[in-house]
């Protein structure tokens, strides 16, 4: 009995022995988890995320939002194009100068002998060759000129002041822009005039003239296209640089609002912007890039009046949205 009873109290410990362990390496796995946050980040009925960030986390990451300004653009359609090379337009120019000066000697030429065949001191050969030799060059003379209108449009090339046009392009003071819809866009009105941008710079758009449309449609765009002429050129655009284009068309102004550069987040090729619902919560909303201005962006959705947007701490709301990814995939 002694023996038994010694054997049970063994066994006994022993198992109290395993239970507080287990409840010991339990209390140790439970200490060793992760600490996770609650995530701060929502999403709405259709997918749209929503950052939660109380007063104290908006403290330190200095976010600041503000009431979006409301604005009138002029309707405006976007291209794309280049700035063309003035070389092939200097010579043909070239070409249509030196027939129009042998036209000049030829025809007074022509005048001379008729002058003096009247009074008979020159055959009717003699005048008939000047005749000729007249109208040979009035005839280069018109064929150049075809070519140029041809290759740049009547309004560059009936210019009274081409020599000194083509000065200014190729001294870079000014820069013919080639500006192409895209394919299927088409206006039945001529723009009044443009705001080019180069495509490779972030930098203010430049003002151009309308010049008159294209003579021959791109064979890889397909779009309807329009030349401009840029004054007092930026360096950037240099012959061959690749630009945008925002064509001005005659019509009432477009109500809208401006979003500031510093409000906008880019994602998958998108700009987004995130709006203040709540004191303590920021909805993401797309928008659409396609009209920039000197003070941001010209948009007319994504955004209602009085609606107040985030102009700091944007990419530091996205940033939290990412952490939120992340998480998922995990």
């Amino acid at each position: 009995m002694v023996v038994l009873l010694i054997a049970i109290g063994v066994v006994g410990g022993l198992i109290f022995a395993y239970l507080e362990m287990s409840k010991e390496r339990a209390r140790e796995a439970e200490r060793e988890k992760p600490v996770v946050a609650q995530s701060r980040v929502k999403l709405g009925p259709n997918g749209e995320p929503t950052v939660t960030l109380d007063g104290e986390t908006q403290k330190r990451i200095a976010l600041k939002v503000e009431a979006v300004a409301t604005a009138k653009m002029i309707p405006e359609l976007k291209g794309y194009g280049r700035v063309l090379d003035p070389a092939p337009m200097a010579t043909v120019a070239t070409e249509l100068a030196s027939a129009q000066a042998a036209l000049t000697a030829s025809q007074k030429e022509f005048d001379r002998s008729r002058l003096l065949n009247e009074q008979k001191n020159a055959s009717d050969r003699a005048l008939q060759a000047a005749e000729a030799a007249a109208r040979r060059d009035q005839i280069l003379v018109e064929s150049v000129r075809t070519r140029l209108v041809l290759a740049w449009g009547k309004a560059i090339a009936e210019r009274a002041d081409l020599p000194a046009f083509l000065r200014s392009l190729t001294s870079l003071e000014c820069a013919v822009v080639r500006i192409d819809l895209p394919a299927g866009e088409v206006t039945k009105t001529s723009p009044t005039s443009a705001r080019i941008v180069a495509a490779a710079a972030d930098e203010t758009a430049l003002t151009a003239e309308f010049l008159g449309p294209v003579t021959a449609t791109d064979p890889q765009t397909q779009g309807q296209g329009f030349l401009f002429l840029v004054k007092a050129a930026s360096p950037r655009l240099a012959p061959g640089t690749a630009v945008a284009g925002y064509l001005r068309l005659p019509g009432e102004p477009q109500n809208g609002f401006i979003v500031p550069d510093s409000s906008v987040v880019r994602q998958a090729a998108q700009g987004w912007i995130y709006v203040q619902t709540g004191d303590d919560t920021f909805m993401r909303r797309k928008i659409p890039l396609d009209h920039p201005t000197e003070n941001g962006w010209f948009v007319r959705e994504g955004v209602a009046a009085n609606e107040k947007v985030v102009v700091r701490g944007a990419q530091a709301l996205l940033s939290e949205e990412q952490k939120y990814q992340i998480k998922l995939l995990e």
